[in-house]
C-alpha cells in the first residue's frame, strides 16, 4: 500500500476518492434495463439473465423441494454457526423496538405515534464470486420481526442454475416468503416495477456492486423506496503503535477480499507502523485463495500517516468510512469524537469480521461516504413512525383560535373554515 505523510488538507479529498466509476458510466445500462423490465416483465428478466449470468432457467422461482434440499445439504456445524448469529442479530434487533408514543400537547388534544410494518420488502443477495447468506440473516431476521407481510429475496443463480445452499438455508430460516433467482439490474428493476414472477415491493434493501447501487437509485423514481446507497465494501483502521500489524493487515485484506472495486485506508501516526503492516498484508496476501481479487483492491488503497489524532479524526471523518477499526492508546477520544462512520469496531480484539457475521450489529451500511447522512440498516429500517391525534370538543376549542389565525395568515380560507364550523357549532 502507497504510504503518504501528512498530507495537506487542500488534497484530502482527491487523496480519498473512492474507485468506482462515476454514474454517468453506467446509468445508460441500468436506463435500458430498467425500460426493458418495465414493458417486457419476465421476458426481460430471462433475456439479462442469460446475457449476464450465463444460465436459461426454466422457473426463476426457488421451488419448495429445492429449499429441502439445500436445507439438507449445509453440514450442522454451519447450521449450529448460523444459527448462533441469528440469535445475537434477533438479541440487537429486538432491543431497538420502541413503545408507543402517547402524549396530551394541551387539554382535548392528544398525540401519538406507533412503529408500523412497511409490508412489502425486497432483499438483493449478492452471489457472484462470494454468496452472502451472511447479510440474508442481516435483512431477514430485522424485517422478519418488524412484521413484513412479504420479504421477497433476489439473488443470482450459478451457472447450473442455482442459488446457494447456505443461502437457501439462511432465507427458510429467517421466514423469507419467496425467493427469486434474479440478480443484477434486472433484480432490482424486478422489484421495482413487478413481473408475473416478481412481485412489486414498497423498499429495497441490500448491498452490491456498482450496477446494482446505481439501479437501487434508479428505483427511487418509480416511488419504491432503498435502504441506502450501499455500494463497494470499505474499511478505515486507525491504528498507533501500540496495534498489533499482523491483525491490522488480517483486517485490511479482510475487506480488500470482496471485491476489486473495494478499498482499505489505515490512518496512523507512525510511518514504522504502516511499513510493519505493509509486510504483513505481503505475507498474508500470499496465502488468500481470492489473492487477485484482493491484490486488485489494495491497489485502490494507501496508508495515510498523520501526526496527531485530532486532525486524523478530521480526516477520518472527512473520508465517511462504511467500516471503522480504531486500534490506539486513545480509543476512546475516537469513539466519543468520530461523527461519521457506518459501524464502529473497538480494539485489538474486535475484527470487522465480527461485525459481517455474528456480534449482532447489522453488516449492510452505508458506503462511498454516505455515512456522513445515512445510517446502517436497522429495525426502523422496516418500519414506518405512524402518528395519531384526536381532538376532543375542549380541544377544539382550547386549539382552534390559533388554527384559524394561521391559515388566514397563510391564505388558506378553506383550512381556517374547517375549524370554524366546529366552533361555531360548539357555541350553539
Amino acid at each position: 500500500m502507497e504510504i503518504i505523510e501528512n498530507p495537506i488538507k487542500q488534497s484530502w479529498l482527491e487523496l480519498l476518492k473512492r474507485p468506482t466509476q462515476t454514474v454517468d458510466d453506467i446509468e445508460a445500462t441500468v436506463n435500458q434495463v430498467f425500460s426493458d423490465v418495465s414493458k417486457n416483465g419476465d421476458q426481460a428478466i430471462e433475456k439479462y439473465t442469460s446475457m449476464f449470468d450465463g444460465v436459461t432457467l426454466e422457473s426463476n422461482i426457488v421451488s419448495k423441494a429445492e429449499i429441502k434440499s439445500a436445507v439438507t445439504s449445509v453440514s450442522n456445524e454451519l447450521k449450529d454457526a448460523i444459527r448462533l448469529a441469528k440469535s445475537n442479530i434477533e438479541k440487537f434487533h429486538s432491543a431497538q423496538k420502541t413503545e408507543k408514543v402517547f402524549l396530551n400537547t394541551m387539554e382535548g388534544v392528544e398525540c401519538w405515534q406507533e412503529k408500523r410494518p412497511i409490508q412489502k420488502v425486497g432483499l438483493y443477495i449478492p452471489g457472484g464470486t462470494a454468496p452472502l447468506f451472511s447479510t440474508v440473516l442481516m435483512l431477514a431476521v430485522p424485517a422478519t420481526l418488524a412484521g413484513c407481510k412479504e420479504i421477497v429475496l433476489c439473488s443470482p443463480p450459478n451457472k447450473e442454475g442455482k442459488i446457494a445452499n447456505e443461502i437457501l438455508y439462511a432465507a427458510d430460516l429467517c421466514g423469507v416468503t419467496k425467493i427469486v433467482k434474479v440478480g443484477g439490474i434486472q433484480a432490482i428493476a424486478g422489484l421495482t416495477f413487478g413481473t408475473e414472477s416478481i412481485p412489486q415491493v414498497y423498499k429495497i434493501f441490500g448491498p452490491g456492486n456498482q450496477f446494482v447501487t446505481v439501479a437501487k437509485q434508479l428505483a427511487t423514481k418509480y416511488g419504491v423506496a432503498i435502504d441506502m446507497p450501499a455500494g463497494p465494501s470499505e474499511l478505515l483502521v486507525m491504528a498507533d503503535e501500540s496495534a498489533n500489524p499482523a491483525y491490522v493487515a488480517s483486517d485490511l485484506l479482510s475487506q480488500a477480499e470482496h471485491g476489486s472495486d473495494s478499498q482499505v485506508i489505515l490512518v496512523t501516526t507512525s510511518k514504522l507502523f504502516a511499513e510493519q503492516v505493509n509486510k504483513e498484508v505481503a505475507l498474508q496476501l500470499q496465502k488468500l485463495p481470492r489473492k487477485q481479487i484482493a491484490k486488485d483492491a489494495i491497489k485502490n488503497s494507501k496508508s495515510i500517516v498523520i501526526d496527531n489524532f485530532e486532525t486524523a479524526l478530521e480526516l477520518i471523518d472527512t473520508y465517511g468510512p462504511e467500516h471503522f477499526i480504531v486500534s490506539t492508546t486513545s480509543n476512546n477520544f475516537f469513539v466519543e469524537n468520530i461523527g461519521n462512520a457506518g459501524s464502529v469496531f473497538i480494539g485489538k480484539y474486535t475484527p470487522e469480521s465480527a461485525g459481517d457475521y455474528a456480534s449482532g450489529t447489522n453488516h449492510t451500511l452505508p458506503t462511498n461516504g454516505f455515512s456522513k447522512a445515512y445510517s446502517g440498516v436497522n429495525l426502523d429500517s422496516f418500519q414506518k413512525s405512524m402518528t395519531f391525534q384526536k381532538i376532543s370538543k375542549k380541544g377544539i376549542q382550547n386549539i382552534g383560535s390559533a388554527i384559524e389565525l394561521m391559515a388566514e395568515a397563510e391564505g388558506l380560507e378553506a383550512h381556517k373554515n374547517a375549524v370554524t364550523l366546529r366552533l361555531n357549532d360548539l357555541k350553539e
